[in-house]
């Protein structure tokens, strides 16, 4: 060490380059910051050369075979990081040098790396990232020190919660950079992880589908119940809190829309046009009246092709192709033998000529046969004279204003008949096109669901790894 400097190149001809067996020993991966896009690794370099000025003869220094010098007091390459992201950029432990008789040096400096990353959030949370660790000579180009690439050593690899290490493959590289003629070689490891998607399924996209599947709720919730809009309005603002969670862990990029993004997204826009689509339902279930008349398409379209496509009927219909009921046995009874003595139902035209052109209103109007029943003779019950007549107890102005009385009464039950009967015609609308949006939205759930989900690469080999 008298003629030692550590600042000379260690080779016996300047002319050559010297040579340096490069590669590095992945520990563990620390962390992976995808908002600042940085990776965090453990991991021991290591660095192999030949000293051509630390020689000596064991002959002549019986039992020195290797010696250890510190990093300062002899050559030592100047290999960084090139995409570190270290304040100190080099954030390696200097460990001494160790050499053998021959001038044979190890070195293996340790260090917690923190290197730069583009994180592609495309598939996240089914997504593989790819970071490079990029390291060469600060200062030696190609014709003065040649680069050469080992294998990678894992065996050591301390497995990580969040990421799957699925391999470190290098490359060794020849760069010719603008500011000068000489080349300058670098060895580039790729890490590759695949993301475990066990926690980001159970705590976001379990949420996000049980609150899908309480927005489907809103079109079975009935509609007296005055509880659909803010049902749907509760689910959409669930929904947009839980995209804000999402959105703290995902980089702040504009490059790609990340795919649980488009999953929310896609999710908060089926939840609104739900509401939105509950809004005309209940317009439609509480339609006034004296509105209008409904249209004829809604008729066409709705009453007849969307009831018959989702087996709707109104309420009381009979289904197609089942038999009628028997009739009642007041309705049978008028079929009987004369002089039975049930009472018939019968509105005969005479009786409502007899009310002035009054119409049966639906009560029965109970008649007896013209025959009386045979009656032994000592129960037969003395004769009353005879009833006076309505014209002779009342006088004719009089029964003209009951029957006029009766007339308005009529009337307003007709009316309150009709617009009963439109009100029930505007509420099966609604129903029908309550249901066809359920219908609808299920199936359009489903197939954005499966379609988005699926299109991630490695969506089958995340749940196979991760679920089964």
């Amino acid at each position: 060490m008298e003629d030692y400097t550590p600042l000379e190149r260690p080779v016996g001809d300047d002319a050559q380059p010297i040579t340096i067996h490069f590669t590095l020993s992945l520990l563990q991966i620390l962390d992976m910051d995808e908002k600042n896009q940085v990776l965090t690794t453990n991991v021991w370099l290591q660095m192999y050369w030949y000293d051509h000025y630390l020689r000596w003869n064991e002959s002549e220094y019986p039992g020195v075979k290797t010696l250890r010098f510190s990093a300062d007091q002899v050559w030592t390459p100047d290999i960084l990081l090139y995409n570190s992201a270290n304040e100190d950029f080099d954030s390696t432990f200097h460990t001494h040098v160790l050499v053998n008789s021959s001038g044979y040096c190890q070195w293996l400096p340790p260090g917690i790396l923190k290197s730069t990353c583009r994180i592609d959030v495309r598939w996240f949370p089914f997504d593989t990232q790819k970071c490079d660790l990029k390291f060469g000579s600060w200062t030696y180009d190609g014709w003065l020190l040649n680069l050469r690439m080992l294998e990678m050593d894992t065996s050591g690899y301390v497995a990580n919660g969040e990421w799957d290490l699925m391999g470190v493959p290098g490359s060794e590289n020849k760069v010719f950079y603008e500011c000068c003629q000489e080349p300058y070689l670098d060895v580039t490891f790729v890490v590759t992880m695949r993301r475990r998607t066990l926690y980001y399924t159970l705590n976001m996209l379990v949420p996000c589908l049980l609150l899908s599947a309480m927005a489907f709720l809103v079109f079975l919730l009935p509609a007296d119940s005055g509880e659909k809009i803010s049902l749907g309005i509760t689910v959409l603002l669930s929904l947009t809190v839980l995209m804000l969670l999402v959105a703290e862990v995902m980089p702040a990029t504009s490059d790609s829309v990340p795919l649980i993004g488009q999953y929310f997204a896609t999710t908060m826009g089926m939840v609104g046009s739900s509401v939105a689509a509950t809004v005309f339902v209940l317009q439609y279930h509480h339609h006034d009246p004296d509105g209008g008349c409904m249209p004829r398409w809604v008729q066409v379209l709705v009453l007849h092709w969307g009831a018959w496509l989702l087996r709707m009927r109104p309420r009381g219909e009979e289904p197609a192709g089942r038999p009628r009921r028997a009739p009642s046995l007041l309705s049978c009874s008028s079929e009987n033998s004369e002089g039975s003595g049930s009472p018939t139902r019968l509105a005969p035209p005479a009786v409502a000529a007899a009310n002035g052109g009054l119409a049966y209103l639906g009560v029965p109007l109970v008649l007896f046969p013209v025959k009386p029943p045979d009656v032994p003779r000592p129960f037969l019950p003395s004769p009353e004279p005879p009833a006076s007549t309505p014209e002779e107890l009342l006088p004719a102005p009089e029964l003209s204003r009951i029957l006029e009385e009766l007339r308005y009464v009529a009337r307003c039950f007709r009316g309150r008949d009709a617009a009963r009967a439109a009100c029930s015609q505007w509420k099966f609308v609604a129903a029908v096109v309550d249901r066809l949006c359920l219908v609808t939205f299920a199936l359009v759930h489903m197939v954005c669901s499966i379609s988005i989900l699926m299109a991630a690469p490695n969506f089958v080999e995340a749940i196979t790894k991760d679920f089964l």
